[in-house]
Order: C-alpha cells, then structure tokens, then sequence
C-alpha cells in the first residue's frame, strides 16, 4: 500500500480499498497498533533473530523486541519506520527485494496482516525471502482460511475524492499455500488456526 494515503491511515485516518470494478471495503488500519491474541499466539512462534517484511508502525517488530528477541522491521514508508522506532523496535526504510542486513542468517521471517500478498506474486515473494533466512529458518505467514479464493487483484486506496496509486495484491489461502510454499523452495508447509486467523509456517 503505497502513498500519502497509507501514511494517513496510519495515523488512524479512515481509507478505503478500492478493486478495479469498483467495489470498495473499508480498510481498517486499528489491528496494526494493538496486540491480541492470535498475535500473542504468532509471537510465540518466532526464534532467534526475526525480520518483519511489511512491518508497517511495528506493533511485531517492537512487542519481539521487548521480549528480548533481536527482530528488524522493514517497510517502503517512512512514517511507518518512524512508528516503529517511536514504538521502541529497530526498523530500516527497505523494500524486501533492495539488499538487506543479515541476508541467509535470520532464524525467522514474518509476513504478517496478509503480507504475504506484497507485489501479487507470492511464489517471488517467497522465493526472495527464502535467500533472507537461514537454512532450516522458518517463514510465519497469515493466510486467507481453507478453501478461499487464491486470487490477485488490482487495487488502490480511497479517501473520498482522492485516490492513490494501483498496485497488485495477493490473497493466498490455506489450502494452497502448501503449493505456493514448495515452488518457492519450501519443502514443509504447515497450517494452523489463532484465534480468527490461519498461520502457515514454512519451512
């Protein structure tokens, strides 16, 4: 989500996702600040060193820090960077494609809050961040639940008159996400409720 228009939403200012069609959905920004329980339940998930892909104000990045886990956030806005730093966590202004820090060393990669869909490609994604971690290192991914459409859209945000850019997002689901995994180098895909959402751990 790129622009002046994710900056404001993550200040709390209400936008809008906007398909090609012309549907819009709210987009709601309130998880990314506060922690809940399938994020509780994600954290615990994480060993060693973690990068954050998509860390957006660094809720993740921040609460791993506190527990004394070494974790790096990184995201394309700088406001966002600057949250997270202001949230007490390490953050760099980084695509996941530039060079990054620590690149075949993290024990952990997160791609929380749908992140997984970053660029519409999952399988690059992926394949990218299999170069990031370590052998044996571990992605955490929230996925769509079981049996939900695996899909791309073209999409932008909205704030009334004022729109941004379009941009590709993927929505990859539970039950394919197995397959997704494996073409990009994961060989171990598995699958599990928290709470409301679906965590795929790959490995």
């Amino acid at each position: 989500m790129i622009g002046q228009l994710y900056a404001e939403a993550l200040t709390g200012t209400p936008a809008q996702i906007e398909h090609l069609d012309g549907a819009v959905r709210p987009l709601d920004s309130a998880p990314w600040f506060h922690l809940d329980d399938a994020d509780e339940a994600l954290l615990g998930h994480c060993a060693g060193p973690t990068l954050d892909v998509g860390s957006g104000p660094g809720r993740l990045t921040a609460a791993l820090t506190r527990r004394g886990v070494y974790t790096l956030g990184i995201d394309i806005t700088p406001d966002a960077v600057a949250l997270t730093r202001e949230a007490g966590g390490r953050a760099l202004l980084r695509d996941v494609f530039d060079h990054l820090p620590g690149a075949g060393r993290w024990s952990t990669a997160l791609l929380a809050d749908g992140n997984i869909g970053i660029g519409g490609h999952p399988e690059n994604l992926l394949r990218r961040i299999r170069q990031l971690v370590r052998p044996g290192g571990a992605v955490l991914a929230d996925v769509a639940p079981p049996r939900t459409a695996s899909r791309v859209d073209l999409i932008r945000l909205r704030r009334g008159e004022r729109t941004g850019a379009w941009f590709t997002w993927a929505t990859v689901s539970a039950t394919d996400i197995a397959r997704v995994a494996h073409a990009a180098g994961f060989p171990s895909t598995r699958c599990l409720p928290i709470g409301d959402r679906w965590l795929a751990r790959l490995t």
